[in-house]
């Protein structure tokens, strides 16, 4: 760990002290002007409600509400010290980043812009306006109606086999050929698209924003279209369809991270048919204003859908079969619920509650919590990683932002041959050691036998630009280095860019990387042989702009990873 970053993990564990000494920031909050709020509040929403909350009452992040993140007026005594935040101090953690998994932002924002921040957050802080059923009415667009949309396939490209792009800064997705490595389409979406979901059929792509946009594409045109959008609310992460049989492509329900609710639409259309709120007491039994909802996921053994709330700590198993008649089965976890996915059964729903250090598992066939694991420190898996390990039998592996290790955690099976591993269900049975911390996805495929682990958000560039390839056969062996920014040959620059979100490819035989570089600087998809680890491909263009998450159709509309 480096001086830096231990001296900043001091500034915010002072940071994080008892409330109780609120009542010494008695003096003002530093002043904008129209036009810096303004700048301000849209960088807030860009790079920090996220993981601060829109209320900055903290979640994956710290607490920024201005209690104690104006200097204090009176020089607080705490543990012998004084308590200095302010604009200065503000601004170095803000420009350094933390060992917490904050990236560093000194590459991203100007000097300027960093110290407007530090600013801005020691005001209080903006409250969005609320978002109706009648405000999603008024935002919906159908652009092409089901009756004037192809009956089948108008094209020729194998359509399992595609990946969708995030453009996160220019608002757009780029649609990707995973046969021919061309880009097929690239079309507009909501801003920083964060996640691409498909329909039950693979014909329809869902993207949505973190503006709360939804756009649904129809990929059997000949060129993929856009036929249809809504907005869910001002902010928003997570969409998922009806995949049970009977409910193909009937049903798309989309979170929102403000308003604090999610919202029931039209499979094929998106008309909106109903909101509910989330708003309400915690697992601690605390109200909260801000429960946003994290990830969803659909069922694949009831008409459900598995929908996780973030601050309250609840996982709601949503039954779509009559919504009309919503029937919803509410389980307590634990706080703050980000992101999980499927074991290898698909009968359990794995959510990390990272600001906790657990990963919280769903038994979706009888409806209750199974179990609580700890883990290391923030765990974020992404939708995490299947594999059979040579010794504790099926397990369910999560990286962590503010850990250096991957963690393996036993998962149970009613295969006759597994009893055996019985006794280490809900364990976390071995942690594989990482460079450092900062990872957010870890990735393998049943036909594969390697994981590959990105660490986008560690504040050094060396480990920031590459990935880790673990072999699953020997997991004593330490994981081969990839240096994604070299084999990219791209031109140096001196913004990092930054390697994340391995994706695979339908047949499981190759790995897709994006090079996360800045707005000005040219980024890529890298594509990996997954046996010989060695460089296919190089996928760059001046349209390729800030790549992040991929998604392979095949893959997500299966649920395989």
């Amino acid at each position: 760990m480096t001086t830096r970053i231990k001296r900043l993990g001091s500034i915010l564990a002072a940071a994080a002290l008892p409330l109780a000494i609120s009542t010494a920031f008695a003096q003002e909050s530093p002043p904008l002007t129209d036009e810096e709020k303004a700048k301000a509040k849209e960088i807030y929403f860009q790079r920090c409600a996220g993981c601060h909350g829109v209320l900055r009452k903290g979640a994956t992040g710290k607490n920024l509400e201005p209690h104690w993140t104006k200097t204090a007026a009176d020089g607080t005594k705490v543990e012998g010290g004084t308590l200095k935040l302010g604009t200065k101090r503000l601004a170095s953690i803000i420009s350094n980043g933390t060992e917490g998994g904050m990236v560093n932002y000194d590459d991203i924002l100007t000097k300027e812009e960093i110290e407007l921040m530090a600013r801005y957050i020691q005001n209080p802080p903006d409250v969005p306006p609320e978002f109706s059923l009648k405000d999603m009415e008024a935002s919906w667009k159908l652009l092409v109606p089901v009756s004037e949309r192809p009956t089948k396939q108008m094209n020729k490209v194998n359509l399992k086999n595609v990946f969708a792009v995030t453009l996160r800064d220019a608002g757009k997705l780029a649609l990707i050929d995973g046969d021919t490595k061309a880009i097929w389409k690239i079309l507009d979406t909501g801003y920083a698209v964060h996640i691409s979901r498909l329909s039950a059929s693979g014909r329809y792509l869902y993207t949505v924003g973190r503006d709360g946009l939804v756009t649904l594409i129809d990929m059997w045109f000949e060129e993929p279209k856009t036929v249809a959008t809504i907005r869910l609310g001002s902010d928003a992460r997570s969409v998922d369809t009806s995949k049970f049989k009977g409910f193909e492509d009937k049903y798309l329900v989309g979170g929102s991270y403000w308003p604090p609710q999610y919202s029931i639409m039209e499979g094929d259309t998106l008309k909106p048919l109903k909101v509910v709120s989330t708003r309400g007491m915690t697992v601690d039994g605390e109200y909260h204003p801000e429960p946003r909802v994290a990830s969803i996921v659909a069922s694949h053994i009831k008409p459900e859908w598995v929908i996780n709330v973030k601050e309250t700590g609840q996982i709601l198993l949503v039954d779509y079969s009559d919504i009309e008649n919503l029937k919803t089965t509410s389980i307590d976890s634990a706080k703050f619920l980000h992101d999980g996915g499927w074991d290898a059964s698909k009968r359990y729903f794995m959510v990390a509650a990272n600001a906790s250090n657990k990963v919280a598992a769903v038994d979706t066939k009888t409806g209750k919590l199974a179990a609580l694991v700890d883990t290391a420190k923030i765990p974020h898996p992404g939708r995490g990683a299947n594999f059979m390990h040579t010794q504790y039998g099926p397990v369910w592996a999560t990286g962590h932002l503010g850990a250096d290790v991957v963690s393996l955690i036993s998962t149970p099976s009613e295969e006759k041959q597994h009893a055996k591993f019985k006794a280490n269900n809900w364990k976390v049975v071995q942690e594989l050691k990482m460079p450092g911390a900062g990872n957010l996805f870890v990735k393998t495929h049943p036909k594969s036998t390697n994981l590959w682990a990105d660490a986008p958000m560690n504040p050094e560039r060396e480990i920031a630009e590459s990935v880790y390839v673990y072999d699953l056969k020997d997991l004593s062996k330490p994981p081969r280095r990839i240096d994604v920014a070299k084999d990219s040959g791209l031109p140096e620059s001196k913004a990092v860019r930054r390697a994340t979100h391995p994706e695979y490819n339908e047949a499981g035989d190759e790995v897709w990387i994006s090079l996360w570089g800045g707005k000005t600087d040219q980024s890529a998809i890298v594509v990996y042989d997954d046996k010989t680890l060695k460089l296919k491909k190089v996928i760059t263009d001046p349209t390729i702009v800030t790549p992040t998450g991929k998604f392979n159709v095949f893959n997500t509309q299966f649920d395989i990873y």
